[in-house]
């Protein structure tokens, strides 16, 4: 492929390495990235395009693969490749495709702007919210219990407010951040076991805030900065998980409190 593109009058530099590449992309400009997606770990080229698109953004990126089913199997990928090459395939015809691609493609500043998950949470809480209480009204578990909208939802978006808070915290890379001390949290708690919840109504009730918050992130992949995508779903994971546990203090308080009055 190399030799190819030589004689079809590019420049080529080679890597032999995952970290050779992405050491070139940091100390070198190019116009176009091919990678293969697994080298030999899964998803290396993954890392090297989320690279290349980071830290040169007009760059055409070409992703190689030989799964007939990547276009569907890696969708999330395309999101940040320019194109997916499914193997076999003529070397002889890239110089084409690039040249065409390289005419085609926009600038970086034309292409869909890229957010972080804490800002896609922030501009969509009133979604979360509502699709949170659509979820709740399904559940028989939680909709016997009768309450207003407003008194069902009560807490919830301060807690999203906490979680944003937690996911805009600046923290070490490898190192996990500290769960926020969640006033609203605990007040949560105290408030559904005036409502009548039980314990595992309350979990269930966590646990569909977990699933409407991914839910968000899915139905805005195309938004979505990849480069932090993983450390900030196991933030959510633990920030509600945390916002559980400090609940169950606040519903465990107002049950001693009973029991001592």
């Amino acid at each position: 492929m190399t030799l190819t593109l030589i004689h079809k009058g590019f420049e080529v530099v080679a890597a032999s390495t995952v970290t050779e590449a992405l050491k070139l992309i940091t100390t070198a400009s190019f116009d176009v990235l091919i990678t293969d997606l697994h080298m030999p770990n899964p998803s290396d080229g993954f890392t090297v395009v989320s690279a290349m698109r980071h830290s040169q953004p007009d760059a055409l990126t070409l992703l190689v693969s030989g799964y007939p089913d990547v276009q569907s199997a890696m969708s999330a990928i395309l999101l940040e490749a320019d194109e997916i090459i499914v193997k076999p395939f003529e070397t002889g015809k890239l110089a084409d495709l690039l040249r065409n691609k390289m005419l085609a493609r926009k600038p970086a500043a034309a292409r869909t702007q890229k957010e972080r998950v804490a800002a896609i949470l922030q501009r969509c809480t009133g979604e979360i919210v509502e699709g949170w209480l659509a979820k709740v009204k399904k559940s028989k578990e939680l909709s016997h219990v009768a309450l207003s909208d407003q008194e069902r939802t009560g807490y919830l978006p301060k807690l999203i407010e906490d979680l944003i808070v937690r996911l805009r915290a600046p923290n070490v890379p490898g190192e996990e951040s500290d769960s926020i001390r969640s006033a609203a949290a605990v007040a949560h708690g105290k408030m559904r076991k005036a409502q009548g919840y039980t314990p595992a109504m309350l979990v269930h009730d966590s646990r569909i805030l977990q699933v409407t918050l991914f839910g968000t992130l899915q139905r805005n992949l195309s938004a979505l900065d990849f480069s932090l995508l993983l450390p900030d779903v196991m933030t959510i994971a633990d920030e509600v998980d945390s916002q559980l546990t400090q609940a169950m203090a606040g519903y465990a308080d107002v049950a001693g409190t009973a029991a001592a009055a």
